[in-house]
């Protein structure tokens, strides 16, 4: 039987500048790190049960599948290794509405800092 290689989810630029949390909560296995600006997913970590996917309410999540998504599975495999997890929810970043269709995020605005976690 050939490897097939587990389906995760990743975050992608849609979360820059906003990091709403609503999806570390409801996360069984808390697979969810924080940088400063931005949550990643530890794709290693995931166990591709979606719960988090409905629950972002600018739409940042995706599954590995999803041609969008495939550019950042690299990126939230990096930065959950030396991020903080995050297991409960905090208040989004402030003005984070006013970024949600901000284009280009992550060229002018995504910082490789840790967040706090919890």
């Amino acid at each position: 039987m050939p490897y097939t290689a587990a389906m995760t989810f990743v975050v992608t630029e849609v979360c820059i500048l906003c990091k709403y949390t609503d999806c570390v909560e409801v996360c069984p296995v808390d697979c969810f790190y924080e940088g400063e600006n931005t949550l990643v997913i530890h794709p290693d970590e995931c166990i591709d049960c979606g719960v988090c996917e409905p629950e972002c309410p600018v739409e940042a999540i995706k599954p590995d599948s999803d041609p969008e998504a495939d550019k950042w599975l690299d990126l939230n495999r990096r930065y959950s290794g030396v991020w903080p997890v995050i297991t409960k929810k905090k208040d989004a970043l402030p003005n984070a509405d006013a970024f949600i269709e901000t284009p280009n995020k992550y060229q002018e605005y995504f910082s490789p800092n840790p967040g706090e976690g919890d």
